[in-house]
């Protein structure tokens, strides 16, 4: 239930990303498309993914709301993921569209220079979009959401992207116009880059990818809990954002059923209080040595 409270919290961060980027959108290709900008409305362009993206956020979170049923024994939890995965795929086909309209562009003939009222409506956007990266960084951290934490750093960078259109408006009133071309191509770049790295983190989670460093943490604490005697096998693999682990530990062979349990219920308890997951599933086996006896006699 306090995971399901959880992700109806990470919708208020993708309500967040879709009301400012519908609002951004639609300044930047107006003022862009009026004001000669072909950066400004390439990061129009690239906001207006993002209205798609956040709303795939949205969806995946409110699928992974639903509960276990016949056919998902474990819950919905990957929606999350394959919202993640939904969204870089849009943002990289808009990345490469930008990158071709740029790079036609920039062997054009012609560059109109752009007003400066386009410089400051991209200098305004990204304090807009860095303020919201904040709150949906800081909300992605509390809940733990994956989906949520692709969202923020799809926030920062958009708030990048419309530091680097600023910056290439600024420079094309020096009688350099082709600058603002450069920058939208540069931008196109940050896009697809942005959507590879998305696309990266949600494919490793949806093929029970799990990173080592975590699992050697997990590892530490498992063989420190009283009457483990080896730490046979561990794995662990993400459903969403929540962690799922199987372990199979040895236990003293004469201990019996309700002590052997009380052990497994620690090594839970721990997992739980230390690392945060929730799913801990343990098998306990009979010890063929005890701890002195390896000791005394190493295998």
């Amino acid at each position: 239930m306090e995971r399901y409270n959880e992700l109806r919290q990470g919708e208020t961060g993708a309500w967040v990303s879709i009301i400012a980027y519908v609002i951004l959108s639609a300044v930047k290709l107006i003022i862009g498309y009026v004001f000669h900008s072909e950066a400004l409305s390439a990061d129009g362009l690239n906001n207006t993914t993002d209205i798609i993206a956040s709303l795939a956020v949205l969806i995946g979170l409110r699928i992974s709301q639903k509960p276990p049923d016949e056919d998902h024994p474990y819950g919905h939890f990957r929606a999350e993921n394959i919202a993640s995965l939904v969204a870089s795929f849009i943002m990289m086909l808009v990345g490469l569209q930008v990158l071709l309209s740029a790079g036609q562009s920039l062997f054009s003939s012609e560059h109109q220079t752009p007003d400066l009222i386009a410089a400051w409506t991209a200098a305004g956007s990204a304090v807009v979009m860095y303020g919201v990266y904040i709150y949906n960084r800081n909300l992605s951290k509390r809940i733990n959401s994956q989906a949520l934490h692709a969202a923020a750093a799809d926030n920062k960078s958009d708030a990048y992207v419309s530091i680097g259109t600023f910056v290439g408006i600024m420079a094309s009133q020096f009688q350099l116009a082709w600058i603002d071309t450069l920058a939208a191509f540069v931008i196109g770049l940050i896009i697809c880059k942005t959507a590879w790295e998305i696309f990266r983190d949600a494919s490793h989670s949806l093929t029970d990818g799990f990173h080592i460093k975590d699992m050697s943490k997990y590892k530490e604490t498992i063989e420190a809990t009283p009457g483990v005697g080896d730490l046979k096998d561990i794995k662990a693999r993400y459903l969403g954002s929540t962690v799922h682990v199987d372990v199979v530990v040895e236990v003293e062979p004469n201990l019996n059923i309700a002590e052997s349990h009380d052990i497994a219920d620690e090594i839970e308890r721990r997992m739980k209080q230390e690392h945060d997951i929730l799913h801990s599933h343990v098998h306990m086996e009979p010890a063929s040595k005890s701890k002195e006896e390896k000791k005394s006699f190493p295998s």
